[in-house]
């Protein structure tokens, strides 16, 4: 069949090859046929009906293996032998991908192969940190890398497509995916969205451990007002194209195969809807050719919006605007013929989008196999390997942040005579796999328990209390963000067993935060504290022991104000994955030096949310000898923890900041060094952080960018030089002439390691 398939494929190729000279030929085959006229000759042979059904995307929840048991699986089973889909989503086994395609391969007319994709967001079974998480450790290197074992074991499994990376820059912790995102900053979130680009699709997407990844929401969504979720947004042109577009252009001109749009409206107009975007921009200006997928039930949700009357009118809008595939509401299935027939829907644009599709199919390889993702013995062998665990140790390791080590008191020495681990996720193998866990087994994390007992010595007493749980009871497993969950605010009675530990023990890990849910598709929360009764916990022991570290273990900034003010020492551990327990472990006692920064600012308290560090300076700017500033009267400006920061167990030290040009043209360059030494007592890594401001523009500009970064490794007592070269690329902006460009004008510069670098200097930009 696979055989035959190839046969009737080049046939059509060869025989349309007369009509395509003038193509520019890009990807050429073995008999001189192009991509693209490969794609054209498949597109002349489709009915308007398969055209449309290339358009139409199903969730595989059904048994696509049995008989179709109601009418609804019925109508999608037949669609499928007739041709009338192009894409599936959530079929999860090689068994269940090679009868989905067996289905199309072996009845539809043309047997065009399926697209399988999945929600692949950090990790398929090894599960690494959930990405706000793992972009703490500003490692593009080690985020390429473990997007790519992420491909590999979804592959591996019949998945050829990821809806994965999450693009949205977010500056709300009561955004509930936040967790899924880079943070605030859109400079870092384009860098980690190019490398998880690069890691997913390799260099050859028609290698079978390879999958297509898909640059999503497009566009807004992660400034949803009040932190909501699926809310309105409200946002100017010129903050949507320098804060938000930067890391959807970067992974359109790293070549990634697919966006998804978003839910959410901006200025009135559905993203889904949004033909401005999707066509104008992404489509034209940035010369785009891969195709767009909806969000689930996207299309429809224009109704609800008041966008559209109608299902029909919603396709007919989203087909316009250049919305390519419609994921589970049945639009196009149901209307887009009709709309075309009636003329309301031009034909060409449904080529274009039918092309778009076809096109990442020939990438991936489908035409030439269309069960190349099917590989059974890979299945057996390539998931969860012991290879894949030990490099989510790497990762989980990497992304933990110090926020604070008052008088040392980390790393702890594992010949510890007694320590007591104590909170209620200091036994959770399962709240460290996250949210979006793919296919990540319930309680199948290395807890912080089991990792500390791995790590000391075996003299050493350890003493474990829960003290509180976060919630009533357990939620149960499999169901996702559908669970509400109940928190527990009254019962207490585990505390005075945790405070007896506490007093019988050298040293206390406390390991607080939220629960796998907390954080997550539809978890937007109004309250970032330490939810339930976990406050009065790390109160009553810290009154008995003040020998007190923190193991913060969440997926969005929280209010820890007053663990600021009192505990001696915190570490920022996200939700790390598989290997969660081993990788505190390996920083606890000193095995690895922590180098995370934060990538996303931490608040003193909810109200200042939405908080970011690239703020802009307003007419009065903070000044404290002034009544009437912008400023709260019962809370600083500024943050708590900021974007950037993170301590080591050695010291950095920045000095003899210099440019080697203090005034450049529009289109030159200056490059800026500065010495960087490792003055304490071991070695690390230190992420060096260049900020730019450009004092005036045509609009107005924030008070300070990230513009550069490198994570560098220094021996204890060594200095380094570092430089980074400043130039058009690095200054441009999308200004009032509504163009990317640089304007004449003065500019400050700032190196250090975090966003409150001092070490300052200037130049000037000439015409």
């Amino acid at each position: 069949m696979i055989k035959m398939h190839k046969i009737f494929i080049l046939f059509i190729s060869i025989i349309l090859f007369s009509n395509c000279k003038t193509r520019e030929i890009s990807i050429v085959d073995t008999n001189g046929n192009t991509m693209e006229q490969k794609v054209d000759s498949v597109l002349a042979l489709m009915t308007l009906y398969e055209k449309v059904g290339q358009m139409n995307q199903y969730n595989g929840s059904w048994d696509v293996t049995g008989p179709a048991s109601g009418k609804s699986d019925k109508d999608k089973l037949e669609r499928l032998k007739n041709g009338g889909v192009g894409s599936m989503l959530n079929v999860l086994s090689v068994k269940a991908t090679r009868e989905a395609q067996k289905l199309v391969m072996e009845n539809s007319r043309l047997k065009i192969p399926l697209i399988i994709g999945y929600d692949v967001i950090h990790g398929y079974k090894t599960i690494f940190p959930v990405p706000l998480g793992e972009s703490a450790s500003w490692d593009l290197d080690i985020m390429q890398k473990s997007a790519a074992v992420a491909a590999s074991e979804a592959s591996a499994a019949g998945i050829n497509w990821t809806f994965a990376p999450m693009l949205d820059v977010s500056r709300d912790a009561r955004w509930g995916r936040i967790m899924e995102g880079s943070g605030e900053d859109p400079y870092l979130a384009s860098q980690i969205g190019v490398a998880r680009v690069k890691g997913f699709q390799g260099d050859d997407l028609t290698k079978n451990n390879t999958i297509a990844a898909c640059a999503k929401h497009f566009a807004g969504y992660g400034f949803a007002e009040a932190g909501r979720d699926y809310n309105t947004v409200n946002i100017g042109e010129y903050e949507l194209h320098n804060a938000i577009l930067p890391p959807f252009k970067a992974a359109a001109e790293a070549g990634v195969a697919t966006f998804m749009n978003s839910f959410n409206e901006i200025d009135g107009i559905p993203a889904t809807g949004h033909r401005e975007l999707q066509r104008t921009i992404l489509k034209d200006n940035w010369s785009w050719d891969g195709f767009i997928v909806s969000d689930w039930g996207s299309v429809g949700e224009m109704i609800a919006h008041g966008y559209a009357k109608d299902m029909k009118q919603a396709s007919e809008i989203a087909a316009n605007a250049g919305s390519d595939m419609d994921m589970e509401s049945y639009a196009y299935e149901g209307y887009l013929e009709e709309l075309v027939n009636e003329g309301k829907v031009d034909i060409a644009l449904i080529d274009d989008s039918v092309k778009r599709i076809l096109r990442i199919k020939f990438r991936l390889g489908l035409f030439d196999d269309p069960y190349k993702y099917c590989n059974e013995e890979r299945e057996k062998t390539e998931i969860y390997t012991q290879e894949n665990q030990d490099f989510a140790r790497e990762v989980a390791k990497k992304s933990i942040v110090l926020l604070k080590n008052d008088n040392h008191i980390l790393p702890l020495n594992k010949s510890i005579k007694s320590i007591a681990i104590i909170g209620p996720l200091a036994d959770d193998k399962d709240s460290p796999i996250g949210n979006w866990r793919a296919k990540g087994e319930t309680n199948s994390a290395i807890s912080l328990l089991e990792g500390i007992k791995n790590a000391v010595s075996p003299n050493t007493k350890v003493i474990y209390e829960k003290g509180v749980s976060i919630l009533t009871e357990e939620y149960p497993r499999g169901r996702g963000f559908l669970m509400p969950l109940n928190f527990n605010t009254t019962d207490v009675s585990g505390i005075p067993a945790a405070v007896k530990a506490a007093k019988n023990a050298e040293i206390v890990v406390l390991a607080i935060g939220e629960v796998a849910l907390q954080t997550g598709e539809g978890r937007s929360q109004t309250n970032i504290k330490l939810v339930g009764k976990q406050q009065e916990l790390l109160e009553a022991i810290y009154k008995v022991n003040k020998n007190v570290v923190i193991v913060l273990m969440n997926g969005r900034p929280l209010d820890i104000s007053w663990a600021a003010d009192n505990v001696p020492s915190i570490l920022e551990c996200w939700l790390l994955g598989s290997q969660s327990g081993n990788a505190i472990a390996d920083v606890l006692f000193g095995d690895y030096n922590p180098s995370g920064k934060l990538p996303v600012s931490f608040p003193h308290n909810v109200g200042q949310e939405p908080l970011y560090y690239n703020k802009k300076n307003t007419g009065r700017p903070y000044n404290e000898t002034h009544v009437t500033f912008s400023a709260y009267r019962d809370a600083p400006n500024t943050a708590l923890y900021p974007f950037g920061f993170g301590l080591s167990y050695t010291n950095f030290t920045y000095s003899n900041l210099k440019l080697n040009k203090k005034e450049i043209t529009l289109d030159g360059k200056t490059t800026v060094s500065v010495e960087v030494t490792n003055t304490g007592g071991v070695d690390g890594e230190e992420v060096i952080q260049l900020y730019i401001r450009d004092l005036v523009g045509s609009i107005t500009r924030p008070i300070k960018e990230l513009k550069g970064f490198q994570k560098i490794y220094f021996k204890k007592g060594e200095t380094k030089t570092v430089t980074f070269e400043i130039n058009s690329k690095t200054l441009e902006f999308y200004t009032v002439n509504k163009k990317w460009e640089v304007e004449p004008g003065d500019f400050n510069i700032w190196i250090g390691g975090s966003s409150t670098a001092e070490l300052k200097a200037s130049f000037t930009v000439v015409k």
